[in-house]
């Protein structure tokens, strides 16, 4: 190429930058922009794992076989937390393709004295240590019953304290705690997001659950998604006169996709019938998501 001919192809990068630019901007989308992932927490089969008759890698593999993108592992029944075990989960998970996205553990926040916050928060490095083994980015934990005789400020102040040491040392392993709307405490949006937004750490957010809220279960949801870390849907969602509906699953998600989250999107399913119904559900979650993100 000679002198001049380069000197021309030079001079119109920056036009030709432009109008690739220009061409993205307006081909862009209008709809909300979802990068959501379909999950599946451990929960649903809660009975079948107490009863030790389903192993947590049985739960992998059904997610694997059903198009799942990852499980949420409620820890309640693990056999042991050894290295051996959390690596035989892991190295499944990998082979079967599944992210071990989140890690749910007993944890109460909610303690009225030292001693009993010193327990919890070494509740949370146990559990934030099994997680960082497992190859988790999040560990949810629970706003806690509160104490008979005390106001719902000293609850929020005791469970704040508690998260942010909790937090102080998540963080230094990668990994979010997420408070979940789950009775007590944490019953409803406005303290579970007070507790988010009080222990004032980039490793504190709300593990929305859908289902749990006992009212406005749509309004209440909708509150808690710009917090929102990590999010259970359930089958059903409460009214404004705390009667259990059925979930309106396509009007969900596209409010959770306005909100910005992005993430995984877990179904927890609360009946006694998972071997005939999950499945089915878990279907209809994975379409919904590969729509919603298309």
């Amino acid at each position: 190429m000679n002198r001049r001919r380069l000197l021309t192809t030079l001079a119109a990068l920056p036009v030709a930058s432009t109008l690739r630019a220009q061409s993205v901007a307006t081909s862009a989308p209008s709809k909300p922009v979802a990068r959501l992932k379909s999950g599946l927490v451990a929960y649903s089969y809660r009975t079948a794992l107490a009863a030790k008759t389903m192993t947590y890698e049985d739960i992998i593999h059904r997610a694997s076989d059903w198009g799942l993108d990852g499980v949420d592992m409620t820890v309640y029944w693990f056999p042991d937390t050894s290295d051996k075990y959390l690596a035989g989960l892991r190295r499944t998970a990998q082979r079967c393709g599944i992210q071990l996205y989140n890690t749910g553990a007993r944890v109460q926040l909610c303690q009225p004295t030292k001693e009993l916050q010193d327990a919890q928060v070494g509740a949370i490095k146990k559990w934030v240590d099994v997680a960082d083994r497992l190859g988790s980015s999040h560990v949810r934990v629970f706003g806690g019953a509160i104490p008979k005789g005390a106001t719902q400020d000293q609850a929020l102040a005791w469970a704040v304290e508690v998260m942010k040491r909790g937090a102080e040392y998540s963080g230094t392993k990668g990994i979010t705690l997420g408070v979940e709307d789950d009775g007590g405490l944490s019953a409803t949006a406005e303290p579970t997001i007070a507790i988010a937004k009080q222990t004032e750490s980039p490793w504190a957010g709300v593990n929305a659950d859908s289902g749990n809220p006992p009212k406005n279960g749509y309004a209440q949801f909708e509150m808690m998604l710009p917090y929102a870390t990590s999010i259970h849907f359930k089958t059903e969602v409460k009214d404004e006169n705390g009667k259990a509906v059925k979930a309106d699953w396509p009007k969900m998600l596209t409010t959770i996709a306005k909100s910005g989250y992005r993430g995984f999107v877990g179904l927890e399913y609360e009946s006694d019938k998972a071997d005939a119904e999950v499945p089915g559900l878990c279907a209809e979650l994975r379409s919904l998501i590969w729509k919603m993100s298309a």
